[in-house]
């Protein structure tokens, strides 16, 4: 198989994940000894954390261009940006490359068309939620996203990068961010998009009465099935 190459760091329990998804894919697909070709350049999520909070994203998007770069040199043949958020660098990346850089919202809307839904829950850092990056995207499938009220888009924000991004898990946030999907669900919505590549820690399907698209697990799979030629 061809080698995936991941711009991770961002956060490492993001990039644990999807190194986790795509190693069991390989080993199911080729048998219990085979792992998957992967390159990572992992950047310091420190430095992107800041850089988003001060909003210079021209400076961001030269990081994610030559971590983009790096992989492409390295061997890699596609690219994945392990973090929902940082899709906001995606051109940039693309223009610095010449393989592909499959972009996470495009391919969890074909699995939320697969599902025949119209309507769905986006949840994610502030950045996700608020700009509009992810649901022009969305839109352009024809699938309408609804958003949580500002209090509890702080909430999801703050359980993000205090908790899941650390690797803490705690029962409280998991029952605030239910209590704020019931929300959703009576405003609307069909499914819910775990836009945060960490969210799926915290959250499972047997947790929601309504379809969940776990995002890393979905671009993690479309990576492995184009680099496997499958």
């Amino acid at each position: 198989m061809q080698t995936i190459g991941l711009i991770g760091g961002i956060t490492p329990q993001s990039t644990i994940m999807y190194y986790e998804v795509l190693n069991n894919l390989a080993s199911e697909h080729f048998g219990e000894d085979h792992s998957c070709k992967v390159i990572i350049n992992s950047v310091d999520f420190a430095e992107i954390s800041k850089l988003q909070k001060e909003d210079k994203w021209d400076l961001l998007d030269i990081i994610m261009a030559n971590a983009g770069k790096s992989l492409e040199l390295a061997g890699a043949k596609c690219i994945l940006i392990c973090a929902n958020t940082m899709h906001l660098s995606i051109n940039a990346v693309k223009e610095a490359v010449n393989i592909p850089v499959i972009h996470i919202a495009e391919v969890t809307a074909e699995k939320i068309l697969e599902k025949k839904l119209k309507t769905v829950a986006l949840l994610g850092t502030k950045y996700t939620m608020e700009k509009d990056f992810y649901i022009k995207v969305l839109e352009a499938f024809g699938i309408k996203a609804i958003v949580p009220n500002l209090e509890d888009r702080n909430i999801i924000n703050d359980v993000i990068y205090k908790e899941l991004s650390k690797g803490v898990l705690n029962d409280a946030s998991k029952q605030i961010y239910l209590q704020i999907i019931e929300k959703l669900i009576a405003n609307g919505a069909e499914g819910v998009i775990l836009g945060c590549t960490e969210i799926p820690l915290l959250i499972k399907q047997k947790d929601v009465s309504i379809p969940t698209f776990d995002t890393t697990s979905i671009h993690a799979n479309k990576a492995f099935i184009m680099a496997a030629n499958l």
